[in-house]
């Protein structure tokens, strides 16, 4: 018996070989996620047969107790008995693949048995079929199980051989040959084959495990490229952004040397053979305008499919990544590499992977700066809308004064010069400094002081301390202008606007107050989030101003809006301040 058991052990370690490679068969993988059609039955049913049939004809033959030969490859005598492992295969079907695939290949190994003859043919027939079906339908009670555990399997696979010796006993209840055969061979027949099934579910699980260990490390790799790349893929300039992907993918991929091509040529190459291979070398090869044309991945396993003429050149092997750009493709990455040989399946999903990514990553930041272009063109027309309401008002109030006072007429006339002077600079500015916003504010009430003269008083004193943080322009004068238009629209006299400007934590806090009317309680929850309608029409002075400051500095510095306990309101908000000045942009 321990002879035997061993036998029956060293061969079906071999065994357990070929089933290892059998996990590598692609459609392997569709069997563990359930995704099972006829194609893969067929196949399956008749990979797992043929393991079957290979474990029968490692088996032995037992003749009066004795083993005669310890390889089946041709029919046995009627009064021998075979002993396989095919029941293993027929349970790691039924396992894997459920009741059909279980029955196919049941059905293939029992029919190879029966052709050999001898004695149980018959019942190991009969005994593959219906373990293939039996264990099928019990592998369903683990459906939520991608792969079943070791233990369990061990616990079913003892039942099969359990089954044969009963069959052998049914089909020959009289020979005493097979009652002392089944003493003999029942314990190492149970022990090897529940063994085996454990170790092969092992197995799988094992290189599951690894394939997705693997699999989940260079997605890991590709995202983190990825994410590093972004700051690479917003330069303005195309060779710049060339020469950060390539260094980056050079810096984190095993490959021999990386270039980064748009349509026509090459804008960045870094590593090997770089004394030959330069930017602003055309594209040459095939492959690289079949990439361009198709916008899908291409490998080029040999020195002539680069397209090298360079007699020590180290590059035999490359795979070409489509970058795409509107559904077309703009760019090419070369992951260049010594040998072929180390172009290996993970490599290539892993350059697809990248591809897709930074195809991904690059409409971003397109999008972004497609927002940023029409939030500026939003802005600028904002800008533009604040103009004209205070522009008519102006032109009515000369053309009076040159009746009445024709030297104030002329000063005024000034002041509105260098009033629409600084706005026709905000097509092409979206920062000034705050000394010339002031000055810009100086003009305006000079102007409105002149046309409501002796009915108000505009107080504002420029703060030097302050005058080099940065502000979009015409921000201040449209909530003065808001102060005269609406708050003091009823006040006859006596009307003051306090206009503040100084540092507060780091910043600089502007305050625009008066002593008017103050805010309905509905126009005071909308006043700079949406336009306002009003009698005299317009409205929309505090919520432009509201925009451009939180399109341009941020929420941080967005209008907050009260009424005075004293009568009257304030507006005011916050921006940075900056001591160095920023540029205009």
């Amino acid at each position: 018996m321990e002879f035997m058991t061993y036998i029956l052990v060293q061969r079906l370690g071999l065994l357990l070989i070929l089933a290892f490679l059998m996990t590598r068969i692609p459609s392997f993988r569709s069997l563990l996620d359930r995704e099972i059609d006829a194609k893969t039955v067929i196949l399956h049913a008749m990979i797992y047969g043929l393991f079957g049939i290979a474990g029968t004809i490692s088996g032995i033959v037992i003749e009066n107790g004795q083993i005669v030969s310890q390889y089946i490859l041709s029919p046995v005598q009627d009064n021998q008995l075979i002993v396989s492992s095919s029941l293993v295969a027929t349970v790691i079907a039924g396992l894997l693949g459920g009741p059909v695939v279980g029955m196919g290949a049941g059905l293939i190994s029992g029919i190879h048995l029966y052709y050999l003859s001898g004695m149980g043919n018959i019942a190991g027939w009969i005994v593959n079929i219906l373990t293939g079906l039996l264990v099928g339908m019990t592998a369903r009670f683990f459906s939520h199980e991608r792969v079943i555990s070791p233990l369990k399997a061990l616990f079913i696979g003892i039942f099969p051989p359990i089954l044969q010796m009963g069959l052998l006993l049914i089909f020959n209840p009289h020979d005493d040959f097979i009652k002392t055969a089944v003493d003999q061979i029942s314990l190492p027949l149970v022990f090897s084959n529940s063994v085996a099934i454990a170790i092969f579910t092992a197995m799988i699980a094992a290189a599951i495990n690894e394939q997705e260990r693997e699999a989940a490390l260079e997605t890991r790799r590709a995202l983190l490229i990825a994410e590093d790349a972004l700051p690479h893929l917003k330069k303005e300039s195309q060779f710049d952004m060339a020469q950060g992907i390539a260094e980056l993918l050079f810096k984190r991929l095993k490959v021999a040397a990386v270039s980064v091509s748009n349509r026509e040529q090459v804008l960045a190459y870094v590593g090997l053979g770089s004394d030959h291979h330069k930017q602003g070398d055309p594209l040459q090869t095939r492959l690289s305008h079949e990439v361009i044309q198709t916008g899908k991945l291409k490998v080029a396993y040999s020195q002539d499919h680069i397209y090298c003429t360079h007699d020590k050149c180290p590059l035999q092997a490359a795979i070409i990544v489509p970058i795409m750009e509107s559904n077309k493709t703009s760019k090419l990455i070369k992951l260049y590499f010594r040998k072929s040989q180390h172009i290996r399946s993970v490599e290539i999903v892993l350059a697809q992977g990248l591809g897709k990514l930074l195809t991904n990553q690059l409409a971003v930041v397109q999008s972004e700066k497609l927002q940023a272009l029409i939030r500026d063109a939003e802005l600028r027309n904002l800008e533009a809308q604040i103009n004209p309401h205070f522009l008519f008002n102006t032109l009515h109030l000369i053309a009076t004064l040159f009746r009445t006072d024709p030297e104030k007429a002329r000063h005024i006339t000034v002041q509105l010069g260098s009033f629409m002077r600084f706005n026709l600079r905000l097509a092409s500015t979206s920062l000034v400094e705050l000394e010339k916003e002031c000055e810009h504010l100086q003009s305006y009430i000079e102007i409105i002081q002149a046309r409501f003269y002796g009915r108000l008083t505009i107080c504002f004193s420029p703060n030097n301390d302050c005058k080099g943080a940065m502000i979009p322009p015409s921000t201040i004068q449209p909530l003065v202008e808001n102060s005269v238009q609406h708050g003091l629209e009823n006040v006859m006299q006596g009307g003051r606007i306090d206009v503040e400007i100084r540092q507060v934590n780091g910043k600089v806090h502007i305050a625009v107050r008066d002593n008017g009317s103050g805010f309905s309680d509905i126009d005071l929850s909308l006043a700079g989030n949406s336009p306002i309608e009003s009698e005299r029409g317009g409205g929309t002075g505090l919520y432009n101003v509201n925009q451009r400051l939180i399109g341009m500095l941020g929420d941080q510095s967005r209008l907050h809006i009260r009424n005075l306990p004293s009568g009257g309101s304030e507006v005011y908000f916050e921006i940075p301040d900056n001591k160095k000045g920023r540029k205009a942009t």
